[in-house]
């Protein structure tokens, strides 16, 4: 989830989809903004900024599917930016302002006090931050209930688990992520108390050779299954996986179930599409105001997918306690630990 670091950040557009699309690109502030002229509609204008690539199979991803979405749906305008540096933030905020653009989302955490600076400014844009929890006239924040998803996926890995030890893989330690974990451990420790948690932070979210090398380091201390929220980093935890025996990998914010299927137990998915739709139709419709969103399960946004391909490796009791635990997160009985 959401994540910001200069190391080693490319601007980089490739989609993850493996195809390319022709597309006319203008320069704002010091990133590259990439507009979409196939969009049907000149009126309705939605932004994107992140601070990684789209092309991670991860948290920037899922964002640009909802960018895409929006576009599909509603017919709007979109554009979207990888920003490098924080005055870069304020920067391209204020270009899409500048340019009309009636929705641009912050797409992480560290976007909240730039559009509380930059907002003011444009009362004719709403300014959207996901991961976030400032508000403000024009400015919205989305909470996602990422730890529930979390907590299920931890009871899947203390089940699963043959050697009684488990790994935590992230960016950095940013608080979403940290919650995240703390979640993870919880559910897992509901399935066995005994369980032993390591926990590891790349420094970064674009390096899948240091995130590789603390993967391997902690399955060399026995870890078998291993949760990762790093984005483009995390994807050497599936490359470790692959080259190790035995060892399970559980993916985080987009399904990541077929970037290495054969040692994927499952992903914490938040679909991104979905949330972003939502709020976009708000925004078009007159009725959006800056308040914090919050979506979870309940709002069919943040979900635990299994992977088919691996699913006789969770038995049948373990998917009794993880219909039971989603129960009671839908019902608001079970507290997960922030």
């Amino acid at each position: 989830m959401k994540h910001f670091s200069f190391y080693g950040r490319k601007r980089t557009l490739t989609l993850s989809t493996g195809f390319h699309i022709l597309v006319a690109t203008s320069i704002i502030g010091c990133g590259k903004a990439v507009d979409h002229p196939q969009s049907t509609s000149k009126d309705f204008k939605v932004a994107l900024v992140t601070t990684g690539s789209v092309s991670d199979q991860g948290w920037n991803a899922g964002a640009y599917r909802g960018l895409l979405r929006i576009r599909d749906s509603l017919g709007a305008h979109i554009s979207n930016v990888q920003t490098q540096t924080p005055a870069e933030i304020d920067e391209n905020f204020r270009q899409y302002g500048s340019q009309g653009y009636n929705l641009v989302f912050g797409h992480g955490f560290e976007y909240q006090d730039p559009a509380i600076r930059v907002a003011p400014s444009f009362p004719k844009t709403a300014f959207v931050i996901t991961s976030g929890a400032n508000t403000a006239p024009n400015v919205a924040s989305v909470q996602f209930a990422f730890s529930d998803g979390a907590y299920l996926a931890g009871i899947v890995a203390g089940a699963v688990s043959h050697s009684g030890t488990i790994g935590t893989i992230g960016g950095t330690q940013l608080p979403p992520v940290v919650s995240a974990f703390r979640a993870f451990q919880a559910g897992a420790r509901s399935v066995n108390p005994n369980v032993k948690v390591l926990s590891a932070y790349v420094g970064n979210w674009d390096d899948p050779s240091a995130a590789k090398e603390q993967a391997l380091a902690q399955i060399a201390r026995g870890a078998d299954v291993i949760f990762q929220n790093a984005d483009a980093a995390g994807l050497g935890v599936f490359q470790a996986a692959r080259q190790s025996t035995g060892v399970r990998v559980i993916g985080s914010n987009s399904d990541q179930n077929a970037v290495a299927p054969e040692v994927t137990l499952g992903s914490v998915v938040i679909d991104l599409p979905r949330a972003m739709l939502m709020i976009a139709r708000d925004v078009k419709d007159g009725t959006f105001t800056g308040h914090t969103y919050h979506l979870g399960d309940v709002e069919g946004v943040v979900l635990w997918r299994g992977n088919p391909t691996l699913s006789t490796e969770i038995s049948p009791e373990t998917q009794a306690k993880l219909a039971s635990a989603k129960k009671a997160l839908d019902a608001g009985q079970l507290k997960i630990p922030e």
